[in-house]
């Protein structure tokens, strides 16, 4: 047991020395600690800092740049849709004139042909007419000149009956003819 007693004690030496502070042991671990902390600031967190400056001011820049594109294409959006809506009317609105300019000329064409039609009918009618009244001077010529033979035929003999039933179908005879 005395041996173990023993190594007790001595663990429990060695335990107070480690734990025990020495003033200038301490002293040179704090300079430690600030120049570590210093030598970092300086040499690792002023270049980090810097890329990520980079890197954030690259993002920033590129976010923008997109910003503005996307208002860009919009704007194009808007203009093509506009373009569009006004072509899609202007090509109503030619189809539209076109239909009228092609009723109008249907409608002459129609009004053209039907004055055209009534003045050949009333050529052909004015021609009927004319031709009515040409063989209407024609028969009554015809007549007057059948009527002056049979005058002459009626005077140059004493007609009886049956000459007289002759010469009227004769005179029938050359009208139907």
């Amino acid at each position: 047991m005395n041996y173990m007693a023993l190594m007790a004690m001595t663990a429990s030496a060695e335990t107070q020395d480690l734990v025990t502070l020495v003033p200038w042991t301490f002293i040179i671990q704090i300079i430690n600690l600030f120049i570590q902390v210093f030598l970092i600031k300086k040499f690792l967190f002023k270049p980090i800092n810097d890329i990520l400056d980079k890197r954030r001011n690259l993002a920033d820049k590129e976010i923008k740049e997109a910003r503005e594109a996307k208002t860009e294409a919009d704007s194009l959006k808007e203009q093509y849709e506009s373009s569009l809506t006004n072509a899609h009317a202007e090509a109503a609105q030619i189809v539209s004139d076109a239909q009228k300019e092609a009723q109008n000329k249907a409608d002459t064409l129609v009004r053209d042909a039907q004055e055209e039609a009534a003045g050949i009918k009333a050529r052909a009618a004015a021609d009927i007419e004319q031709e009515k009244k040409k063989a209407i001077n024609e028969a009554k010529d015809e007549i007057s000149s059948l009527a002056m033979d049979i005058a002459g035929k009626v005077v140059e003999k004493e007609i009886n009956e049956a000459d007289h039933k002759k010469l009227i179908e004769d005179f029938i005879n050359k009208v139907g003819a």
